[in-house]
């Protein structure tokens, strides 16, 4: 029996074990792939407190490490279910079952790929699914965005401060984002726009991303774009059907709560799994926390 079962091992999961861990708390951590999640897709990350520049492998290291001192135990698992029996929840995996007085549910989002041959392994070395966290790389040179909604045309703003020339490829015949900030796009000198086109193909050159080959949906026509980096901004995939009978899901799949991360009694959430307006690394650890201390205060109180 675990005071804890943390379900996810990014950095709101990490944060969430850290807290509960220094409340003397039993911690089990269950991370189906590789701890850190989404950040340690970027080789250099610029916007996290305490440091100037850091890796996400790094920073998911230390992380790890920081959890992993204070007693935290880990399985690399896949949580395929948990139920609530009264004040025991328990949890299966592909492996076995596990029971706790309380979960903390921390697993994450994915972002929408286009499903292009070279996209992996390009992925943080020329193609990227965050503005924010790595808009920087691309300072002053030229770019292509995929995407036409609100999340493309928000970093399509933040990319014309700092790029020298965005190209979004959109694959219907105008933005589907709000006016406002269609409007704000377009009168951005050094941005333009290819309507009613899909992305086919990634170019490289040495191995190196070098453009896209893109496909005009009524014509039948093909283009080739260059540029020395992509941003694809299609949408995110919360994964929290399999948690739906604990806690209540949003219409777009994301858990319907608000910052005080309390799902239901004894199952709480965290990071970009909930519904939330910022997603990345600082908040998914403020969620962490509040998530950690909240389960800790109901645990203290049974």
């Amino acid at each position: 029996m675990y005071d804890i079962i943390v379900i996810g091992g990014g950095p709101a999961g990490l944060t969430a074990a850290l807290y509960a861990l220094r409340a003397d708390k039993k911690v089990l951590i269950i991370e189906k792939n590789a701890f850190g999640g989404q950040m340690t897709n970027s080789p250099k990350i610029e916007n996290f407190p305490g440091y100037s520049e850091i890796s996400g492998i790094d920073l998911a290291d230390k992380m790890l490490e920081s959890v992993l001192e204070k007693g935290a135990e880990v399985e690399l698992d896949e949580v395929l279910s948990v139920t609530s029996d009264g004040a025991v929840k328990k949890v299966k995996t592909t492996y076995s079952e596990y029971e706790s007085k309380a979960v903390i549910i921390a697993n994450g989002v994915k972002h929408r790929t286009l499903g292009l041959e070279h996209e992996d392994e390009l992925t943080g070395r020329g193609v990227y699914y965050c503005a924010v966290c790595d808009g920087g790389y691309m300072r002053g040179l030229d770019v292509i965005l995929i995407g036409g909604g609100n999340s493309a045309l928000q970093e399509a703003v933040l990319l014309s401060d700092i790029c020298k020339s965005v190209k979004i490829v959109q694959n219907l015949s105008d933005f589907t984002g709000e006016a406002k900030l269609a409007s704000a796009v377009r009168s951005k000198p050094n941005v333009s726009a290819v309507f009613d086109s899909v992305c086919e193909k990634l170019i490289l050159n040495d191995g190196k991303f070098a453009g896209v080959e893109i496909k005009n949906t009524k014509t039948g026509e093909h283009t080739e774009l260059f540029a020395d980096g992509m941003f694809v901004a299609i949408g995110l995939l919360p994964d929290n059907k399999r948690f739906a009978d604990v806690a209540t899901l949003d219409k777009y799949g994301y858990f319907d709560t608000d910052e005080s991360c309390i799902a239901s009694q004894g199952v709480f959430v965290a990071g970009d799994c909930r519904s939330k307006r910022i997603r990345q690394i600082v908040t998914a650890a403020g969620d962490g926390a509040s998530a950690a201390l909240a389960a800790c205060s109901y645990i203290d109180s049974l």
